[in-house]
């Protein structure tokens, strides 16, 4: 049928043209821009206004609960869909039924969440988004090795930085027209069904013309590890991003908790201002990510920039710690926008030129997203405790934790051989 095409890849690269196909990375900076301005915007400032309305009397709690149980389906989730994408022969492609299915879970999830005002709703809502937009993340991801040669992996990376970033300021702004929670987790969810629909339709997708050996018990928990010993590049990269991902979530998730108890602001006060700092900080991070990307490829550098970024993260979450006003919370905001643009702008270049399998790319991508998922799972399982010690909510010692994993993120990409 159209766009399927046959392919049996094998070796690094074998997968990709010469150059990726016209159109395809902008394509799929789109298709991240709505599937994440669906699946973030909730993250970074619906979710915890929406647990505030629930639950007003246990909200810290209770969002690290909905959080915590989200990402451990994320973590499942995305390399498992990614190892059955991989081995998904079907008329249509490897990667385009996982593409659909997975949008239309994510967004009964978020229906779940918009029509019912009950803390398991929330729970079980918000754990069938993150099962059903991590499928589709994952076959996204999968397709970067499936379409784009190594050299021009930085400019992808960086459309992918730049697109998940704009698609927070564009759903936050969605999401600001009104307090009603069904406008506010499913008007985003809007983008995903255009952007990712358009992606799906458009790709050449890759159709396996054998069948594949039987899917194993072995096999099934294969797909959530891989042996450091025989990939060290990847163990190192995976290691990189599980740390620097670890420091940049603290700030994303307990903003809106932290701006009024430090300022003393009201929750009325609070949704305005937590929105235009997000805003800038993420706007500054979508240019650098595009920036960053593109003098990547320029330069042929993946290093520098992965060490640039923790050293600034950690530096953003210093001045985010002290800062004793407003004015220096917005100052914070903005330095942690440069430093997660930089890495955004290499990561996914990165992680692509050292895939232990590059003919089956999804399995292991997936296990590269519980570098992703995992911080989000136990950032807010210690939060709790962290924030307690010496006396209850102690955010400077909780930033502090943070911004020593991401130094050490950065420290330990000098570790990875086959990148410069």
């Amino acid at each position: 049928m159209d766009n399927v095409i046959a392919a049996t890849p094998t070796a690094r690269g074998a997968g990709a043209e010469a150059r990726a196909p016209r159109g395809f990375v902008l394509r799929l900076g789109l298709a991240n821009f709505g599937l994440y301005a669906a699946l973030m915007t909730p993250v970074i400032v619906t979710l915890a206004l929406r647990v505030a309305e629930v639950a007003p009397q246990a909200k810290e709690s209770t969002l690290g609960l909905v959080l915590g149980v989200g990402a451990i389906l994320a973590l499942l989730a995305n390399p498992l869909s990614g190892r059955l994408s991989d081995r998904t022969r079907s008329r249509f492609g490897r990667r385009r039924p996982w593409l659909a299915g997975g949008t239309v879970a994510g967004i009964l999830g978020l229906a779940v969440i918009a029509f019912v005002p009950t803390v398991p709703a929330l729970v079980a809502g918000w754990a069938i988004v993150q099962t059903g937009f991590n499928a589709v993340y994952a076959a996204l991801m999968a397709t970067i090795p499936d379409q784009v040669p190594e050299s021009g992996r930085g400019t992808a990376s960086g459309a992918i930085g730049t697109s998940v970033t704009a698609s927070v300021l564009a759903g936050s702004g969605i999401a600001a027209l009104s307090s009603d929670a069904r406008v506010m987790f499913l008007l985003p969810a809007v983008l995903t069904v255009v952007l990712v629909g358009w992606f799906t339709l458009k790709l050449r997708d890759r159709r396996l013309e054998t069948a594949p050996e039987p899917f194993s018990a072995k096999q099934f928990f294969g797909s959530l590890v891989f042996n450091p010993a025989t990939a060290p590049d990847f163990g190192w990269a995976w290691l990189t991003k599980f740390l620097v991902m670890f420091g940049s979530v603290a700030p994303m998730t307990y903003l809106a908790y932290y701006v009024p108890f430090r300022m003393g602001l009201t929750p009325a006060e609070t949704a305005g201002i937590v929105a235009g700092m997000i805003a800038g900080g993420y706007a500054v991070q979508s240019l650098m990510a595009l920036l960053g990307g593109w003098a990547s490829d320029r330069f042929g550098r993946r290093k520098p920039f992965v060490i640039g970024s923790g050293v600034i993260v950690a530096l953003g979450l210093g001045v985010l710690a002290a800062a004793p006003n407003l004015l220096w919370i917005g100052v914070a905001q903005l330095v942690l926008g440069i430093g997660g643009g930089l890495f955004y702008a290499v990561d996914m270049a990165m992680i692509t030129q050292v895939l232990p399998d590059p003919g089956n790319p999804a399995k292991d991508l997936g296990v590269v997203n519980i570098a992703n998922a995992l911080p989000q799972s136990l950032m807010p399982m210690i939060a709790p405790f962290v924030l307690a010690v010496g006396g209850g909510r102690n955010y400077p010692l909780l930033f502090g934790i943070a911004a020593a994993a991401a130094l050490a993120g950065a420290v330990l990409v000098g570790r990875i051989k086959g990148i410069r």
